[in-house]
This record gives C-alpha cells, structure tokens and sequence, in this order.
C-alpha cells in the first residue's frame, strides 16, 4: 500500500467534569493548544496517534494524563470518526473516548496557557472536526444521564439527593422536580443510605447517600479496562 493511501490510526478523549463558574458549576471539559501544524495554535481535544503496543484504551488514557494529568473515573469508547477529509494531513480515523472527572480531581490537573478548561457547551472553533467530536459527546452524556447510573463519577464519595438532583440538571440543562427525582432514584436501587446527615443547620439536616460500589459505571462485558498510566 502507498503512503498516499495510508489511513492513520489516532485516539482523543473527551473529558467532563463541573468546574465553578461564577457562582454556578458549568459541565467542563479540558482542551490543549496545538503548538505544530495543522491548525497551529487553535485548541483541541487531547489525544494523539495510537500506539501499536498498546490498547486504545491504554493510549487514550496515557495521552490524556500525559497531556492534563487527569486519571478519569470512568472511561468509555464514544465512537469512531472517519470522513475522508477531517484532516488536511490525510486520512485520519480517531477512535474517541469520553470521561468524566470529579471537581476536587479536575481541580488537581494541569491548566496553563496550553490545557484550559472551556464549558462544554461554549466552544471556540477547534481543530479538526473536534466541535462535533464535542457535540456528539454531549448528547450521549444526556442520552445516558437519564437511565443510568454515571452521575457517581461527577460526585464525592457522599452526597445529598438535591446534590445529585443538580448534577442531572447541570448536565440536562432542565430544571427536576425534586419530588418526582427522588422517587426515581429511590426506586433505581443504586443509592446506599449512609446512616449519617449533612451536620448544622436549623431545619432538618439532609441525608447523605453513597452509590451502591458493587454496581458497574457501565457494562463494558468481557472487555477489561485500560492500565492506568504509571
């Protein structure tokens, strides 16, 4: 096969966590500056050309932490991207994954003039096709939000119900009938009452509830998950 009809393999990550903004948490994800050509200078997702030794997986989770130093809770194939002129290099497939970080662990990554956080929903015009890449993420993150379990990779170890309830409507960009939420939840069976209350306060303390650790962030079936980089 010729150079010229040589298709390059790559792997990108994008990662979402709720990072402050004013007052308010905004759903985040962590792009890089690009320092060589194409597309020189504009922001991009991280990621880079995948390695033969390694796993996709393993190379997404590599060159995130290499990039962000981001160790992501919970990490997932999105989907393959592919179209014959996505890149001006040639031609390209990315096989892209997402993640999600908690705040206190997205708080201890690297930010600085070239890894930047941006809400997820208010980009600058990125390399590549990475706009859609982002795009696409959002909408299975929604899609997934509203019958599984992965808002425990966005919490700390314990939470209130109105905690989680606002994580789902961070994300879904919906107000949640508070009522209607909790019945939810509690009928779901994947929340564990710790016993234990948010202490102070003149009303009613809340309670504080853990996901139930031996249920799965998702069924990946006999596909183990990659080696976190060392």
């Amino acid at each position: 096969m010729s150079t010229r009809n040589a298709i390059e393999l790559a792997v990108s990550t994008v990662i979402f966590a709720l990072r402050p903004e004013g007052e308010e948490a905004v759903l985040s994800i962590p792009l890089v500056r690009r320092t060589r050509d194409p597309f020189a200078g504009r922001w991009a997702l991280p990621g880079g050309a995948a390695e033969p030794a390694e796993s996709l997986a393993e190379t997404a989770a590599r060159k995130l932490f290499e990039t962000t130093a981001l160790r992501p809770a919970y990490l997932e194939q999105l989907y393959a991207f592919g179209d014959p002129d996505r890149s001006p290099t040639g031609r390209v497939v990315s096989v892209v994954y997402w993640a999600l970080v908690r705040t206190e662990l997205a708080d201890e990554g690297v930010e600085d003039d070239n890894v930047r956080w941006f809400a997820a929903d208010d980009l600058p015009d990125l390399a590549f096709d990475h706009n859609l890449i982002v795009r696409y993420a959002l909408w299975r993150l929604r899609t997934k939000m509203e019958y599984s379990r992965i808002a425990h990779a966005l919490l700390g170890e314990t939470f209130t119900l109105a905690e989680l309830r606002r994580v789902h409507e961070i994300v879904l960009e919906k107000p949640l009938d508070p009522a209607n939420f909790r019945r939810h939840i509690e009928a779901s069976g994947v929340l564990v009452d710790t016993g234990e209350t948010v202490p102070g306060g003149r009303h009613r303390p809340p309670r504080l509830y853990r996901y139930d650790t031996t249920l799965q962030l998702a069924d990946n079936g006999p596909l183990t998950p990659p080696k976190e980089p060392q």
